[in-house]
């Protein structure tokens, strides 16, 4: 007599169209913090072999940003790279402070090609000392692949 919505024999319907939704959102998440990642990395630069290197952990990835060190050997100079843009010292300082300021547990991974003469990485440490970031890591592979 009274209905109660939905099938006639009382069972509920599953709702696929809700699920599909929530999948696609994620996915689209996901896809958005991947590829924010992935554009910080320099294919070109040939990292540095070191045997007893070990993988980061990721816990703190969103509070960190990579400085790239390309070495041009044609030109004798290096090229850096912060968040995949090329600036002079005084803007990298400038952005690197900012960020520092925003939170002052943020950190600096520097990634050198494996040409690049120390001097060239030294100068990035005091880049990166002048902002008042201390949490420095160096990119590196374990094995030579």
């Amino acid at each position: 007599m009274a209905g109660g919505g939905g099938g006639g024999d009382g069972e509920p319907e599953f709702q696929i169209a809700p699920m599909i939704d929530v999948l696609l959102v994620l996915l689209i998440f996901f896809m958005s913090i991947t590829s924010a990642q992935v554009l910080e990395i320099d294919k070109d630069i040939k990292l540095p072999v070191a045997a007893d290197a070990k993988k980061k952990d990721n816990k703190n990835a969103m509070f960190e940003t990579a400085i790239n060190v390309r070495w041009i050997a044609a030109k004798q100079q290096s090229v850096i790279k912060l968040d995949n843009r090329e600036l002079d010292n005084e803007q990298i300082v400038e952005t690197l402070t900012n960020l520092k300021n925003n939170n002052p547990t943020y950190r600096v991974i520097i990634r050198g090609d494996r040409d690049v003469p120390a001097v060239e990485i030294q100068k990035v440490m005091a880049l990166i000392a002048q902002s008042g970031i201390d949490d420095i890591s160096f990119s590196a592979l374990n094995n030579d692949t």
